[in-house]
């Protein structure tokens, strides 16, 4: 509807509100709500409303999905089992669950900048160790996923910080950091690269990278010793619309250390 149209329906409401005092509240919300529809219809610039948006998500969620499917809602009131645990990024474009089709109650995910796992610390890391021991220890997950994606903006902090000291940000820094081993294996192989192909390599080199910090944790790799536990790789490039999966395949034996295992993977722990 064009502009003339909304001046001449306006105009109209105006008028029946002039004449019929009574209607004035009805015919004042409808030219409200005109208004916000054209605007939208129009393409111009509306105020965005959070709560709104919150709300019609929600009641899409519950008419098109919880209310339709009664039997799993009802199965997860009673508590969770799921398969995978999840690392992914963040970054607003790669949800796991969206990318991958996980339903409620199949995934138990991490979000965190660059979809980093740190290695064991009980001081530093405890938020992420203290899901790690969960998902292993209480839900009994059977695969750990590393999912990094193209265009990072985690990983590309990782390549352009000095990491000298004076850090220019109070958090963020210290955060990617965990990945500098990965940093220093694409600066070592892929020197030659463009920026922006090194990148891309340490994308996939910081989820390998945090495949080997996994090691650290030592219920992880009982889980593994007793084959009741897989560590995955993945790699999503919404770019190109594409999805890579790798394993962590190696003979694991309870007298291998985490170093001889870390010399395996060529991580320096």
């Amino acid at each position: 509807m064009g502009s003339t149209l909304y001046d001449e329906a306006v105009e109209a409401l105006r008028k029946l509100l002039s004449e019929k005092a009574s209607l004035q509240p009805v015919a004042a919300a409808k030219i409200e709500q005109i208004t916000a529809q054209l605007k939208t219809t129009d393409g111009s610039s509306t105020t965005f409303d959070p709560v709104e948006k919150m709300k019609s998500g929600f009641i899409h969620f519950k008419k098109e999905k919880y209310d339709k499917n009664p039997s799993l809602y009802s199965e997860l009131a009673k508590g969770q089992s799921p398969k995978f645990m999840v690392f992914a990024c963040s970054d607003s474009r790669v949800c796991p669950s969206h990318v991958l089709n996980y339903h409620p109650g199949e995934a138990f995910v991490v979000r965190n900048v660059a979809n980093m796992v740190p290695p064991y610390d009980k001081v530093k890391y405890a938020g992420v160790g203290s899901a790690i021991e969960y998902a292993v220890l209480h839900l009994k997950v059977e695969h750990i996923v590393v999912i990094g994606h193209s265009a990072c903006g985690g990983i590309k902090g990782l390549m352009s910080f000095p990491f000298d000291g004076a850090n220019s940000t109070d958090f963020i820094e210290d955060w990617v950091k965990i990945g500098l081993p990965a940093k220093a294996k694409v600066l070592a192989e892929c020197g030659d690269l463009p920026f922006a192909e090194q990148c891309s390599v340490c994308e996939k080199e910081a989820v390998n990278l945090s495949l080997g910090n996994l090691l650290t944790y030592p219920f992880v790799r009982d889980g593994l010793v007793k084959k009741t536990l897989s560590l995955k790789g993945g790699y999503y490039d919404f770019v190109k619309g594409s999805f890579e999966l790798w394993g962590l395949e190696f003979g694991l034996s309870p007298p291998l250390s985490v170093k001889d295992v870390a010399t395996i993977l060529h991580w320096k722990l």
